[in-house]
C-alpha cells in the first residue's frame, strides 16, 4: 500500500519534532545531573538539593497550562522555538553562578534559573506531544506506537544526558558544560526554524478560563492519576536514590551511570510498550483495563522494597544492590504505565484543541513532579530511603484508585 503525500508529510514532521525534542532532552538530563552533583559536592543538604528543583517543577505547572493555550493560539512550531530559546537563557543564567557568592545568593540564583529551565522544558514538551496528535491523526494503533516511540526514545536520551552531565562536570566543569549545551540547543533551534511549518497546529484557542478548564471527566481523572504516578517516581528518584547510593560508597560516576542506565532502559521499555498491551479497535476498551493492571502491579514494588529495607539485615554494599535490583523492576513496570497513560491522554483529547488538553494533563504531570521533588528531600532527610519508598507506594495506591474510575469509552466515568 503506497503512502499518501499527507501521510508522508505527517511522518516527516513527527520525525523532525522528535529529533528536536531529543536534543532538548539530552541537555535537560545533563542539567539535572550537573546541578545535583555540583551542589552536593559543595555540601548542600538533601532538602536544599530538593529545594533547588522546586521552582523548576512549579514553573512547569504554569508553563504546561499556558503552553497548551499558546500552542493552540500561535502554533506548535513557535512554542517549540520559545521553549528552546528559554532553555538557552536558563543555561546562561546558571553559568553565572560564582563560588564567591554566599550560600543564600547561590541558592536563590539557581532556583530562579532552574525555574526558567522548568518553563522551557514544559513549553517544549507540550508543543512536541501536541504535534504527535496532529501528525498521527485518529488511528489509535498508529497513535499508540508514535506516542510510545516518542516517549521512550526521549527518556532514553535523558538517560544519556544523565551520563553526559556527570562526564562534562568532570571534564570541563560546571560553567563549561552549560556553555556547550547552550551551543547545542542553538543548533537545534535553527533546525526547527528552517524545517517545520511556522503555523503548524494553530487553531482557535479557548476564549475564557471556564472554557479552558472544562475538560471531560476522563481527562480529569487521568490528570489526577498522573499527579500521583509521577510523584511516586520522583519521591525517590530526585534526591533519595542518588544520595543513598553515594552514602553507600558509590562514586559520582557510578551514581550517574546507574541513573543513566536506568533511564535508558526505562525509555526502551516505553518504546516497546505497544507490544505489551493488547489493542482494541476503539482505542480504549482494552487499553484502560491494561492501565489498571499495570498500575496495581507497580504499587507493590516500592512497598515490597521498603519492607526489605526495613526488615532484612543486610551489609551496606548488599543493601545498595538490592535497592538497585528493586528499582530496575520498578522502572520496567513504571515505563509501561507511563506509556499507556501518555497514549490515553491523546486518545481522550479532542482533536481541535489537543494542545490545550495535553497542556492541562502535563500540568498535572508537573504537579506530581513538584510534590515528589519536595517529598524526596523531606522524607530522605527525615527517615532515609525507606520513607521515600513508602511514600512512593502510597502515591501509587492513590493512582490505582483513580485509574479504576477511568471510562472505557469517551463519555462519563464508569465503575467497571
Amino acid at each position: 500500500m503506497t503512502s499518501t503525500p499527507g501521510a508522508q508529510s505527517g511522518l516527516r514532521q513527527y520525525l523532525l519534532v522528535t529529533s528536536a525534542y531529543w536534543g532538548f532532552t539530552l541537555t535537560d538530563g545533563a542539567l539535572r545531573m550537573l546541578v545535583l552533583l555540583h551542589f552536593f559536592k559543595l555540601g548542600f543538604s538533601p532538602f536544599t538539593l530538593a529545594f533547588l528543583f522546586l521552582l523548576y517543577e512549579a514553573a512547569g505547572i504554569v508553563a504546561n497550562l499556558l503552553g497548551g493555550w499558546l500552542a493552540t493560539r500561535f502554533g506548535i512550531t513557535r512554542m517549540l522555538m520559545v521553549g528552546l530559546s528559554t532553555q538557552i537563557l536558563g543555561f546562561l543564567l546558571l553559568s553565572a553562578v560564582s563560588p564567591d557568592w554566599s550560600i543564600a545568593l547561590s541558592v536563590a540564583w539557581v532556583v530562579v534559573a532552574q525555574g526558567v529551565c522548568g518553563v522551557a522544558k514544559d513549553l517544549t514538551k507540550t508543543a512536541s506531544k501536541s504535534a504527535i496528535k496532529l501528525t498521527a491523526g485518529q488511528v489509535s494503533e498508529k497513535l499508540f506506537k508514535w506516542v510510545a516511540w516518542f516517549t521512550g526514545s526521549k527518556n532514553a536520551m535523558k538517560g544519556v544526558g544523565f551520563f553526559l552531565g556527570g562526564l562534562l562536570l568532570d571534564v570541563v566543569g560546571f560553567s563549561g558544560a552549560l556553555f556547550l549545551m547552550a551551543g547545542l540547543l542553538g543548533v537545534v533551534l535553527v533546525g526547527v526554524l528552517v524545517s517545520l511549518p511556522r503555523l503548524m497546529g494553530q487553531r482557535t484557542a479557548s476564549a475564557s478560563a471556564k472554557e479552558f478548564f472544562s475538560k471531560g471527566g476522563a481527562l480529569n481523572l487521568l490528570s489526577a492519576g498522573r499527579v500521583f504516578l509521577f510523584g511516586a517516581r520522583d519521591v525517590w528518584f530526585v534526591v533519595g536514590v542518588p544520595v543513598f547510593l553515594y552514602s553507600q560508597g558509590w562514586t559520582f560516576t557510578m551514581v550517574g551511570g546507574f541513573l543513566a542506565t536506568w533511564t535508558i532502559g526505562y525509555g526502551l521499555v516505553q518504546a516497546a510498550a505497544p507490544g505489551l498491551v493488547r489493542k482494541s479497535p476503539d482505542g480504549l476498551s482494552a487499553e484502560v483495563p491494561a492501565a489498571r493492571v499495570w498500575t496495581g502491579a507497580l504499587a507493590l514494588v516500592p512497598l515490597a522494597l521498603a519492607g526489605v529495607v526495613a526488615l532484612v539485615p543486610l551489609a551496606p554494599a548488599m543493601l545498595a544492590w538490592v535497592v538497585v535490583a528493586g528499582l530496575i523492576l520498578f522502572g520496567f513496570v513504571f515505563a509501561v504505565n507511563s506509556s499507556v497513560h501518555s497514549y490515553l491522554v491523546l486518545a481522550y483529547a479532542g482533536s481541535e484543541k489537543a494542545a490545550e488538553d495535553v497542556g492541562f494533563y502535563y500540568a498535572a504531570n508537573a504537579t506530581g513532579r513538584f510534590a515528589g521533588t519536595l517529598l524526596s528531600g523531606l522524607l530522605y532527610q527525615w527517615a532515609g530511603l525507606q520513607a521515600c519508598l513508602l511514600g512512593s507506594g502510597l502515591m501509587l495506591l492513590a493512582c490505582f484508585g483513580l485509574t479504576v474510575l477511568l471510562p472505557r469509552r469517551r463519555g462519563p466515568p464508569d465503575m467497571s
